[in-house]
């Protein structure tokens, strides 16, 4: 074992970062180039991008909870989450040099429909980032005791992850999006592959067991989420919908009742944790409320190219474009509209990653003093503003810029404290399945982002994209309003509970 390892300083919190920074570059590549490239090279509208991205949430579904499932129950390659880090870091890296050959791939395999052949890339990419990204957050909580050593392992992912998030939006900028995807492929091997070799993992972590140790299949997941059901049901529906038109008119009557099942749902759990509370009721609130937060940032994610396109783009000039400068003087290439769309979104997503880098170590030192349920309530409320702010006032491209930077505030807490809170609501012999059940509180409501796509299209108005990101935000702030504290524990007893095997 590394010394660094042992002493638990802060270059080997760095070192244990590494994995899911590699994941966090490639989630920023794909964030980057995959709508851009369905819409620009291939001609994918809207509602054609937005099913494209449903194969994310369709990989984690499976990939998450049943790599969680497993990586707690095995051992080989020297380790528990090792072998699906360096797994899912090769086959990223193979994913990445496809996507730039969609059209020779439908040549060869004679399917004319780029979406499915789209689809089907995205789903090999996304299966290889969820095989990798729960392991390599789960050791995290593997390697650290509870408390402010645990929330400061998920500081340090999100810092550098972030600064890697950074990195891929800057590359897209000057190198373009096609070129972004080669340099992914080497960074992504880099940083999941050989840094995992350096870490050894705790063999005995599982061996002691309480007689009534909690057992867990499909049957007790599936009562696990269900929260999550109305995401559930609208997901498997958007997949099914885009086959057979006969479906399109219950779309909207579907969304909606979705959407209400949820915010019903979380009043009961609400209700229920006022009369008891308990850590399985808690985990439920925690779950649906970061489900909310999750249809805003998809949502984001996919559609924000199209906002540029129509609702900035006719307001201003290529030629004073901020973020066509970087691309001009450090490579020479005037830019042209299509390119300058994919600009501005990767500038606005590297100022959203640059705040949430640096803010966590802020948010850090804030929940010493407030709490940490306080400080993610107090960081996630300015992504609610941001969305406004761009909804309503965004005109020009540095509206976009202080949106995002807006929005980054609670970006920084949405992947680095949320996690802490988690972790010390569930059974730490299970980490790696509840991570992968937490998980679907990310995955399924990406999945509504289809919705958001089709309702969009519908109307034609792209400024409902940020008004509903604002309010699926604002949702969420409150739901997190009812979340209790965990129970905060000295150092010197969680590092013993930790050492003991609890």
């Amino acid at each position: 074992m590394l010394a660094i390892q042992k002493k638990l300083s802060k270059p080997f919190f760095a070192l244990l970062s590494l994995p899911a920074t590699a994941v966090g570059f490639a989630l920023s590549t794909q964030i980057a180039a995959l709508s851009w490239i369905l819409s620009k090279k291939y001609g994918l509208d809207i509602h054609e991008v937005a099913f494209v991205w449903l194969a994310g949430p369709i990989a984690g579904i499976f990939g998450q909870v049943i790599v969680g499932l497993i990586s707690d129950n095995v051992w080989f390659m020297g380790g528990r989450r090792r072998p699906f880090i360096i797994i899912g870091g090769l086959v990223s890296a193979v994913a990445f040099l496809s996507l730039p050959y969609i059209q020779e791939i439908s040549r060869i395999t004679g399917i004319a429909d780029i979406t499915i052949i789209a689809s089907l890339i995205a789903l090999f990419l996304d299966l290889s980032v969820n095989v990798t990204f729960n392991p390599a957050r789960s050791i995290i909580a593997d390697l650290t005791p509870e408390g402010k050593l645990r929330t400061a392992g998920y500081v340090w992912m999100q810092i550098i992850s972030g600064f890697f998030g950074v990195l891929a939006y800057f590359l897209s900028m000057v190198f373009g999006n096609e070129k972004l995807l080669y340099i992914a492929a080497f960074l992504v091997l880099l940083t999941a592959v050989f840094p995992i070799l350096l870490i050894e993992e705790k063999h005995d972590l599982n061996e002691v067991q309480e007689k009534n140790a909690e057992t867990y299949g499909i049957k007790q997941i599936f009562k696990e989420i269900f929260p999550l059901y109305g995401f559930l049901v609208f997901g498997v529906y958007s997949v099914f919908n885009h086959f057979f038109d006969a479906l399109t008119p219950i779309h909207n009557p579907l969304l909606i009742a979705s959407l209400a099942y949820s915010v019903v749902i979380g009043i009961v759990s609400i209700l229920r944790g006022m009369k008891k509370t308990t850590n399985n009721n808690e985990f439920h609130k925690i779950m649906l409320a970061h489900s909310f937060t999750w249809v805003a940032f998809q949502s984001m994610f996919i559609m924000s190219g199209f906002f540029i396109e129509n609702r900035i783009l006719p307001n201003i000039e290529i030629s004073g474009i901020i973020a066509n400068w970087f691309a001009e003087k450090l490579t020479g290439i005037a830019q042209t509209a299509d390119s300058s769309i994919g600009n501005i979104v990767s500038l606005g997503f590297l100022i959203l990653n640059f705040v949430g880098a640096i803010f966590p170590v802020a948010l850090q030192a804030i929940a010493r003093r407030i709490g940490r349920v306080r400080t993610y309530i107090f960081a996630l409320s300015f992504s609610a503003i941001g969305y406004f702010y761009i909804a309503f006032l965004g005109h020009v491209e540095t509206d976009f810029y202080l949106g995002m930077f807006l929005a980054g505030i609670g970006w920084s807490a949405v992947i680095s404290i949320v996690f802490a809170i988690m972790s010390e609501r569930v059974n730490p012999l299970k980490m790696g399945l509840f991570m992968g059940v937490f998980n679907l509180a990310v995955v399924l409501p990406q999945m509504m982002s289809n919705g958001v796509a089709h309702v969009i299209k519908q109307t034609g108005n792209y400024q409902l994209l940020y008004i509903l990101c604002g309010l699926f935000i604002t949702t969420s702030v409150i739901f997190w309003m009812f979340i209790r504290e965990p129970e905060v524990k000295e150092e010197t007893k969680s590092a013993k509970v930790s050492r003991s095997g609890h």
